[in-house]
């Protein structure tokens, strides 16, 4: 039987806890004198009420009684309950005129995807904007694992937790108590936040510009407080810092941290985080002799700053944008949604099929060549020189065959719903990927406000199943985990 006093418990912590980074939105507010002060006032006071409630029924729970499902649950209602009540200062303060957009927004900032239904972002009040890019910040390294890293405060259910919401973080833990680990995974995090607002500010953005974006950056969101997004201050040396960023925020957090504690070798010696290095190279190599090729950059300068920005923000599902890419044709496309499929590094802020997985159905590809030829021998697939266990190599095929199956079902529902093929296309895999932007309509220039009333609420469900790396919210909706 399901411990429900636990699950209960847990999301009422927790909006408890997300009460405090409202009334950081509300004091920008306050410190704008804009009209959006009341409906995050009054937001913060709805979401601090709701989790009183919830943690006085579930005072009482038995934490020793919470198991995988638990935590699960705990995180897929966390995705829905945040975004719902996350989307009342949008809703309240008239920013949005209607429920579907306004959840769809903050289910998008939450899950880091950056799609958007906003048509003109700078009309928007500055504690609106503020909130917007705190959604992804939090959603980046995880919600849940922020209230993790306070375990010793709530009490409990850590590990069933974290597990359930960071199902890419594949390297071993640095420290043996998850809670360590939770901590030390938002320290470099915010380290990482800090040194890019820093750098954002020394360039030509204002501070407020600079923190707005190093909190989806680094978050690997993409919302933006311009309608262009980054291509508003048509400077290189942003772009360059935000390149970098995206590539930071693409990489394994664990290694980053193992970088900053004197161990720089595990980040250039382990294996994925090569292979991405290379795939990002090649790939900005094509792209940018394609728009050399066809005209769309006038020197190689341009060329590489253009190309090499496209590439990061797609292969890093950050979404920002200096240009469309929609009128470089067919050709970058299909490399648009190869960059937006595989990703980034596993225990990343990335979404999508993740590197690591991608090297894996490699060397397992190549493997099965090899036993064409020696049918008897007996090939491991190996990472960073140790063997991986067939139970892995199953379950990355697993993942790959629900991924794939999950996009084509999904194109259907989105092209009966009245989509082009395009579009269809482009918003399944941005969304299950938590990228942003798609293509035709709905590409870097485009956003998501004329997409039916039914297909944002199912790109809502996907921009969570993508989040949460589609097994944790699929096997909810299986008969069997409901049964004792």
């Amino acid at each position: 039987m399901l411990n429900v006093r636990f699950i209960v418990k847990m999301l009422g912590m927790m909006f408890i806890l997300e009460t405090f980074f409202m009334l950081m939105a509300t004091a920008v507010a306050f410190l704008y004198e804009g009209s959006d002060f009341y409906p995050l006032l009054q937001s913060s006071g709805i979401m601090f009420g709701t989790g009183v409630l919830f943690l006085l029924f579930g005072w009482r729970a038995n934490e020793h009684l919470a198991g995988r499902r638990e935590g699960m649950l705990t995180v897929t209602l966390t995705w829905m309950l945040f975004s719902l009540l996350g989307m009342l200062p949008f809703y309240l303060g008239g920013y949005i005129d209607n429920v579907t957009d306004a959840y769809f927004e903050t289910m998008s900032g939450f899950t880091t995807t950056g799609s958007t239904i906003l048509t003109d972002i700078e009309s928007l009040p500055r504690g609106i904007l503020f909130w917007r890019s705190l959604t992804q910040w939090q959603g980046g390294i995880g919600m849940i694992v922020f209230t993790v890293a306070l375990m010793p405060i709530i009490g409990g259910g850590a590990t069933q937790m974290f597990n359930a919401e960071t199902p890419g973080i594949t390297h071993e833990r640095f420290r043996p108590r998850v809670t360590q680990v939770a901590k030390r995974l938002w320290g470099v995090y915010l380290f990482l936040t800090i040194i890019l607002v820093g750098l954002l500010w020394a360039g030509p953005m204002d501070l407020y510009d600079a923190v707005n974006h190093a909190l989806t950056c680094i978050s690997t969101g993409g919302y933006s407080t311009k309608n262009a997004s980054i291509a508003f201050w048509d400077s290189a040396y942003i772009e360059y810092v935000i390149t970098i960023f995206m590539f930071i925020g693409a990489t394994n957090i664990t290694l980053i941290y193992f970088f900053f504690n004197g161990k720089p070798k595990k980040l250039f010696a382990d294996e994925e985080m090569r292979w991405l290095f290379f795939f990002v190279l090649i790939l900005t190599g094509m792209a940018m002799a394609w728009i050399l090729y066809k005209g769309f950059a006038g020197d190689f300068s341009t060329a590489f700053r253009e190309a090499v920005f496209q590439v990061v923000t797609l292969v890093s599902t950050c979404g920002f944008a200096t240009v469309d890419y929609i009128p470089w044709g067919p050709f970058f496309w299909l490399l648009a949604m190869v960059l937006m499929v595989i990703c980034g590094c596993a225990g990343s802020t990335c979404g999508g099929l993740k590197m690591g997985r991608f090297v894996i159905l490699s060397k397992n590809l190549f493997n099965e060549f090899k036993k064409q030829t020696h049918p008897h021998a007996v090939i491991p697939v190996r990472m960073n020189g140790h063997a991986i266990s067939g139970d892995i190599v199953h379950q990355v095929l697993a993942f790959t065959f629900a991924y794939i199956a999950l996009a084509f079902a999904s194109c259907v529902v989105l092209m009966i719903d009245g989509l082009g093929f395009e579009e269809a296309i482009g918003a399944t895999i941005s969304s299950i990927s938590n990228v942003g932007p798609g293509l035709g309509s709905l590409g870097p220039a485009g956003n998501f406000a004329e997409v039916p009333t039914l297909s944002k609420w199912f790109l809502s469900f996907l921009m969570m199943v993508g989040r949460l790396e589609i097994f944790t919210v699929l096997t909810i909706l299986l008969p069997g985990f409901w049964k004792q």
